[in-house]
């Protein structure tokens, strides 16, 4: 028998996502994706590590990394690209996605990232331009 405790604590998760700033127009990309992972309530805690590297921490029963990270791709963030974290990218997808299919859950990726997006959308944040869309590339 498995101790209820120790099951919902396999299914938080904390993960580190990094950032590639080269040829990338926002230098600050840790910080906005921050702004933008707060706001998300699927997300349980987002701290910042260091200038390109958030630690987000959330239970694969609601959400799972490849979530997160195919949607910031979405929205316009560059990942790291490099070998390693690639590797464990590739490894916590896999790991995630395996114990979804043993516990039986599903996630409708289509809804939870029109969730995540609209939750982003309506939420309060410095990542937009209040400008009326034909003053904003005015130079």
């Amino acid at each position: 028998m498995t101790d209820s405790r120790s099951a919902s604590s396999d299914l938080i998760k904390t993960r580190e996502v990094g950032f590639n700033t080269l040829f990338h127009p926002d230098p600050d990309q840790a910080g906005s994706a921050k702004q933008l992972l707060e706001a998300i309530q699927l997300i349980e805690q987002v701290e910042r590590t260091d200038e390109h590297t958030l630690r987000v921490t959330y239970s694969i029963a609601r959400i799972t990394l490849k979530i997160i990270e195919s949607t910031l791709i979405e929205l316009g963030f560059h990942l790291d690209s490099a070998l390693l974290p690639k590797l464990k990218r590739a490894l916590y997808y896999f790991t995630e996605e395996t114990q979804c299919i043993n516990l039986g859950i599903t996630h409708h990726t289509k809804d939870t990232q029109q969730l995540f997006i609209n939750e982003f959308r309506h939420g309060k944040h410095g990542c937009r331009d209040e400008r009326p869309r034909h003053l904003r590339h005015l130079r």
